[in-house]
């Protein structure tokens, strides 16, 4: 039997926005494992170009992700959602391995099954170098 993620869908205002916060807690660990158990094991992704499918993957992903973007910061908004459906707008701030930081924002769409776990993930991201002074996510 599988344990529900709470809140479960449908969502209303309030869920959706837990839900969204629970996401942004969890990828702010910048802990692979925890992060990818919010996921189906036979989850589906778009992240930019990279198409992924099942949890393994997301949290080989991941790993990869959190080794290039240090100093990694993120915020996510709930822009709308349906019974198990929410839309989020997000912005997050990392620096590479030679100092230089990014801020890196777009939109996510998910898709949840009934026990709250996420079933499809498709992300659009552009990155923007800016100055150390630039920086709004500490």
């Amino acid at each position: 039997m599988i344990e529900p993620r709470h809140p479960l869908p449908p969502f209303n205002h309030e869920t959706a926005t837990q839900k969204v916060q629970a996401a942004e807690n969890a990828w702010n660990t910048k802990d692979a494992e925890k992060v990818s158990l919010a996921y189906t094991i036979d989850t589906e992704w778009r992240n930019r170009t990279e198409f992924l499918k099942g949890r393994e993957e997301v949290k080989a992903f991941l790993t990869k992700k959190w080794e290039k973007e240090i100093d990694y910061k993120l915020r996510k908004e709930l822009w709308a959602f349906s019974e198990n459906k929410i839309g989020v707008r997000f912005e997050y701030e990392w620096r590479d391995t030679e100092g230089q930081w990014y801020r890196s924002y777009g939109n996510e769409m998910w898709e949840f099954d009934a026990n709250g776990y996420m079933e499809k993930r498709f992300a659009s991201i552009n990155d923007l170098e800016i100055g150390d002074e630039e920086r709004r996510l500490f």
